[in-house]
């Protein structure tokens, strides 16, 4: 049976449930607090409350998010856009794709080596499927094109 989310504290012991899982953002917070039935004021209310108490963090959120996305295989171009659909801002999203430390051209490398053993296209045939997989993984054109071309390591 679900829980009832009519009072303050019955809407903050769900988020912290939620939050106990995993790091969210405000606006996914939000969202799948009123898929539960919360109301809209109750929501704001304790998020606010969260975020002052330092359990409801976006520069966290977003730092988890890209570590573990980029971890498994995904470049900065996916990441931005998945982040974006999230609804975090632009700003915010730039600056921890910055932060992250991430080389993303060894990241593509290691990418490309497990996926294709490190055999570079023999034909144009091969070489647009190389390029399709690492594209939909979200890296940069320029980067793909370099490391296909077979000089990936020089930037």
């Amino acid at each position: 049976m679900a829980a009832v989310l009519d009072n303050p504290v019955a809407v903050r012991r769900a988020a912290m449930d939620l939050l106990a899982r995993r790091e969210h953002g405000r606006v996914e917070l939000a969202r799948k607090l009123r898929q539960r039935g919360a109301p809209p004021d109750l929501i704001e209310q304790a998020l606010d409350r969260l975020c002052e108490q330092g359990l409801l963090s976006e520069s966290r959120y977003l730092e988890s998010f890209v570590r573990s996305r980029a971890n498994a295989g995904y470049g900065p171009l996916r990441i931005r856009e998945e982040l974006a659909q999230r609804g975090l801002p632009r700003a915010d999203i730039e600056q921890a794709l910055r932060d992250s430390g991430f080389d993303w051209s060894e990241q593509l490398r290691e990418l490309w080596q497990r996926k294709f053993a490190g055999s570079l296209p023999a034909d144009a045939r091969e070489r647009a499927k190389q390029g399709r997989f690492l594209s939909y993984r979200g890296y940069p054109l320029e980067l793909i094109s370099r490391l296909l071309r077979g000089n990936g390591s020089a930037d």
